[in-house]
C-alpha cells in the first residue's frame, strides 16, 4: 500500500527535529540573565551548586533523583541559627532555584513541562512561622535599648519608628528616597517586594523627623536615598544586623527569640486588626494578592481607613483620617 502511494516509512515519521538541548553550564547565564535581583540574591548559591555538581551535563540529563540528593545534603548541612528550622528551608530553596531553571527552559521551548525533573521533587511543607506581635512592654524595651545605647541612636530610634508606623519591610525602607515622602498629606512611597507600590500614612511628627533627617544627612536630589548614615553614606542592611546584634546583647530575650525588624509588623498589623477589622489590616500591610477566600475581593480599605487607624495608634491626627 505504501509503495502504491509512493510513500516509505521515514515519511510517516515526524521530521520536525527537537531541538539541542544546552548543558546547564551552557544554559544557566540565560536563567541569571533572566532573573531578577531577589531571585538571584536567594538563589544564587544553589545555582553555583548545582554549576559545580551537574554543570556538563544537559538539562535533559539531570534527575530529579540528583535534585532530592541536594536537597538532602544542602538540608543536612545547612549553617545553624537561633531561627532556623534545621535546614528546612534551605532544602526549599534547592527545589525552587531548580525550578527556576527549568521553568525558563520550558518557557525557552527547551523540554516540555512533563521533562522538567525539578517538578517532580515536592517541596517540604512550610511550618509555620514563629513570629508574634511584641507586648507593649517588650516594644518600649526594644526602644529603651535602641534610643540609650549605640553610635547614632538617632537614626535607630527613627528606623524603628519608622517600622513600627508603617508596618513596611526592609527593603521598603531602604528604598526610600527623597520623592517618596509628601510633607503635605504625610505619606511615603514604600517600593516593596513583587515591585509592589503603595502610599502609606505616617504621623506628622514622624514625617517631619524623616524630612529634618534627610536635610541634615545630605539627602537634597529628589533620587537621594533618604535614610543615611551621620557620614552622608545611604543606609544598607549592615544597619539592621548591627541594630539587632547590639539589642540581643542588651536584652538577652531579643537574642533568644531570634527578633527582627519584621517582628515590628506582626506587631502593627496585630493591632490593626484587632481593633479596626481585617480589611484595613490587610491594605495597611499592603497586600494585593487575591489568595484566600471569595470575599477578600470585596474587603478593601481605601488610604483614608488606614490613615484613621494610624492615628488612633499613635495618638496624633492625620490629615487624610475620618473625623
Amino acid at each position: 500500500m505504501l509503495t502504491q502511494l509512493g510513500l516509505d516509512v521515514s515519511d510517516l515519521q515526524d521530521q520536525d527535529t527537537a531541538p539541542d538541548v544546552p548543558t546547564l553550564a551552557d544554559y544557566l547565564p540565560h536563567v541569571i540573565a533572566a532573573a531578577g535581583p531577589g531571585a538571584h540574591r536567594t538563589y544564587g548559591t544553589y545555582w553555583n551548586r548545582m554549576l559545580s555538581a551537574w554543570g556538563s551535563r544537559r538539562l535533559d540529563q539531570i534527575a530529579a533523583s540528583d535534585i532530592e540528593a541536594m536537597q538532602r545534603d544542602m538540608t543536612a548541612t545547612a549553617r545553624s541559627r537561633r531561627n532556623s528550622r534545621h535546614g528546612r528551608h534551605a532544602g526549599e530553596h534547592v527545589i525552587a532555584a531548580a525550578r527556576a531553571i527549568y521553568n525558563r527552559a520550558i518557557a525557552d521551548g527547551l523540554i516540555t513541562s512533563t521533562a522538567s525533573p525539578a517538578h517532580r521533587v515536592a517541596k517540604p511543607r512550610r511550618l509555620p512561622s514563629t513570629r508574634r506581635a511584641l507586648t507593649t512592654q517588650e516594644l518600649d524595651q526594644i526602644n529603651t535599648a535602641a534610643r540609650t545605647s549605640g553610635n547614632d541612636v538617632i537614626l535607630d530610634a527613627l528606623l524603628l519608628r519608622l517600622h513600627t508606623e508603617t508596618a513596611c519591610r526592609r527593603g521598603g525602607a531602604l528604598g526610600l528616597r527623597l520623592a517618596d515622602l509628601d510633607t503635605t498629606h504625610c505619606l511615603v512611597r514604600l517600593e516593596e517586594k513583587g515591585s509592589t507600590i503603595r502610599w502609606q500614612p505616617t504621623s506628622p511628627a514622624l514625617t517631619q523627623a524623616l524630612t529634618e533627617h534627610a536635610a541634615a544627612r545630605g539627602a537634597t536630589g529628589p533620587t537621594d536615598q533618604l535614610l543615611r548614615y551621620r557620614n552622608g553614606r545611604p543606609l544598607t542592611t549592615r544597619r539592621y544586623d548591627h541594630l539587632w546584634s547590639r539589642l540581643g546583647q542588651q536584652l538577652p530575650w531579643v537574642a533568644a527569640q531570634g527578633i527582627s525588624i519584621h517582628w515590628l509588623r506582626h506587631t502593627t498589623l496585630t493591632w490593626v486588626e484587632r481593633h479596626f477589622g481585617y480589611g484595613i489590616a490587610r491594605a495597611y500591610a499592603g497586600h494585593t494578592d487575591n489568595t484566600g477566600p471569595a470575599t477578600t475581593t470585596y474587603i478593601k480599605a481605601d488610604l483614608e481607613a488606614v490613615a484613621t487607624a494610624l492615628a488612633a495608634m499613635t495618638g496624633q491626627s492625620h490629615p487624610l483620617a475620618h473625623p
